[in-house]
Order: structure tokens, then sequence, then C-alpha cells
């Protein structure tokens, strides 16, 4: 029977590079956000929606979708965040299932879900990992590294669920406030309690 993990964390967090480190120990890695970008390609069923309910300017000149566009509606109006994730979220969870019904049964399956605390899929899982950073430290990481201006970094870490939502949920809190390779040593020692429960 696969083992079901939930991987989350708030934006600037450090969960892509426990991510990495998951599917680098044998993981099979399914990634919301890629599939969110798959399922909002352009010509597909859910890019038709997104323009009929956000309108054309949310399309870039070659015909996709203009993020940067999307992202000023959606980041600053919670109603609209809620119709595009009613949009995304559902066709994101039908191709998760997909990757998931081709594991290997005994293997440890890793959902990487940004938003898993907000969209209530906690239950879903047989262990939440939450990956977690000082707020200062997230938010200069998204200033410095990811060139945000500071009011978008706040606008994006506002639309979240808090550190202490996020800790409700989960089984396993990995802190990245220290080096890569502590991290990845944190990610290890994960990775065989899991394989031990898989």
């Amino acid at each position: 029977m696969t083992l079901d993990v939930g991987l989350t964390g708030g934006i600037a967090a450090g969960k892509s590079a426990v991510a990495s480190r998951l599917a680098a120990r044998g993981a099979v890695l399914i990634d919301a956000d890629v599939l969110a970008r798959q399922v909002l390609a352009p010509g597909s069923e859910g890019l038709g929606e997104v323009v009929r309910v956000f309108g054309d300017d949310v399309l870039g000149s070659d015909g996709a979708l203009d993020r940067a566009a999307l992202g000023d509606i959606v980041f600053g109006d919670a109603n609209a965040r809620e119709r595009l994730n009613g949009i995304v979220h559902p066709r994101v969870r039908r191709a998760a299932e997909a990757y998931r019904a081709e594991a290997d049964e005994h293997a440890v399956v890793v959902e990487d879900i940004p938003l898993l605390v907000e969209t209530g899929q906690a239950e879903r899982f047989d262990v939440v990992v939450v990956v977690s950073a000082p707020l200062e430290e997230r938010m200069r990481r998204l200033t410095e590294d990811r060139g945000m201006t500071l009011r978008d970094a706040e606008a994006r870490v506002a639309a979240q669920a808090t550190d202490e939502q996020r800790a409700a949920v989960a089984d396993h809190v990995l802190v990245n406030d220290g080096t890569l390779e502590e991290l990845h040593a944190d990610v290890d020692a994960l990775w065989e309690e899991l394989i031990s429960r898989a």
C-alpha cells in the first residue's frame, strides 16, 4: 500500500528544496504547481474558463496565461482568489490522482501542495509534512532572491494560511532556518521514517 504524504509550507519556506530531496531519495513526487501550469496551458479547458471569469487581460500576446496579471487580480481580492481556486484545484486533484494511480504499491507518494491547509486537504494524507522558516527570512527570500516588492511579498504571505494553522495539521514540521545541508539531514531522517511506514 502506498504511503500518501502531503507536503506544504508557506511561500519561500523551502518546500521545493524538501520536495527535491525527497524525490532524490526515491519518493514519487507530484507537484501541484506543475499540474496547475498544465491544467492552465494554452488551449486547455481550464485556461478557457479562467479567461471567461477574469477577462482577456489575463492572457499574454502568445495566448498563454499572464501569471503576473492574474496574480495582481487574485492576491488582493479573496473572492477572486476563491473563484480561481474553484477552477484550478479540482483539475489539479484529478491530475494528481491519475499520477498517484500509476505509483508502485509500496511507494512513498509525496504531493507538494502549497495550499494544502487552505484547501482543507490534510485528511487525505497518511502523513502531513510542513516546511517552516522565520517570517523575516521568508520576506528576505521573496524580495532579494525573487525580486518581489515588499508589498507583493506581504500580499502573498497574507493570502496563505498562518504558521499556526499549518502546524495544527502537521505530523512533522521541518524548520528551515539553517544551511541547506542541515535541511537535507532533517529530510533524510524523515525519509527513513517514511519508508519504514510504506
